[in-house]
């Protein structure tokens, strides 16, 4: 078994009185700190697996680095179990000397189910994002849009196996696949993408669009704008803040994608042919 998942006993019921035990396949789940230079900076819950996308994307979403060139370096630093293993739970970001080092006295903590929220968060967007989305958003076809939630599942590995983990792919505008991560946190999912993006020398994530699992909430709309990332794609609902986001830093945001429909919300609508079905109503 991975470090991606492990097993546990587990006893199943049936309404009819019956059980049986059985090992079921869980998703890990382990804290990851992440250090700038020496210092300590955020720990975070995630699933282990792309770990230095992870940070790279997390730096990208912070406001931190934007380029390639500024993160010099990742490393895991030593850290072992009570049992004397390695527990590769700990990152080391080297930057370039002239980065800006965010305050790291502010430790910050994220679990898997959260990332950051608030409206003092949309100021920090809107004055630290180098990448303006909507100014090169292309115009993206119904039919590709509405077809991403399936090829997304397609790709969930770790979700065939535990059914507890998020998913975010990253696509081009004609339905090509780039990247596709997975984790119990959603927002860990999109920095795992974003970070690949960043360390393959990407960013600006022009002509693309980003489907998740799930719900679209405030952060992963910043963690969008942060990549200059012009669409936001989600299976689920929006929350009002992200809808805000979205509207205010040219995000497009679209929800509700499923079957053959979707909702949009924020941004150009997607381009419709002849062969176009369904409706943009929910």
């Amino acid at each position: 078994m991975s470090r991606l998942t492990s097993l546990s006993k587990v006893t199943r019921m049936n309404a009819d009185g019956g059980s049986r035990r059985r090992e079921d396949v869980l998703a890990a789940e382990e804290p990851l700190e992440i250090r700038i230079g020496d210092e300590p900076f955020s720990v975070t819950m995630r699933t282990p697996g792309a770990d230095f996308d992870l940070v790279a994307g997390f730096l990208v979403s912070e406001g931190v680095i934007a380029a390639t060139n500024e993160l010099i370096s990742l490393r895991f630093c030593a850290g072992e179990d009570e049992n004397g293993r390695q527990t590769f739970n700990v990152v080391q970001a080297q930057l370039r000397p002239d980065v800006v080092l965010p305050d790291l006295h502010r430790h910050v903590y994220t679990t898997s189910s959260c990332g950051i929220c608030g409206t003092a968060s949309i100021d920090a967007v809107r004055k630290s994002s180098r990448f303006a989305p909507a100014e090169a958003a292309p115009g993206f076809a119904l039919e590709m849009l509405l077809a991403l939630p399936d090829q997304l599942r397609t790709g969930q590995r770790i979700f065939d196996k535990t059914g507890g983990v998020h998913a975010a792919g990253l696509y081009r505008s004609n339905g090509e696949l780039l990247c596709l991560r997975e984790d119990v946190g959603r927002h860990n999912a999109v920095d795992k993408v974003i970070g690949w993006a960043l360390r393959e020398g990407r960013l600006p994530l022009r002509d693309t669009v980003l489907q998740v699992s799930g719900r679209a909430s405030f952060e992963l709309v910043q963690k969008a704008a942060m990549a200059g990332i012009p669409l936001l794609s989600a299976v689920s609902a929006p929350s009002s803040l992200a809808v805000q986001l979205a509207q205010e830093s040219g995000v497009g945001l679209i929800g509700f994608n499923r079957g053959s429909s979707l909702n949009v919300y924020a941004g150009a609508l997607p381009q419709q042919s002849e062969a176009s079905v369904g409706s943009l109503e929910r």
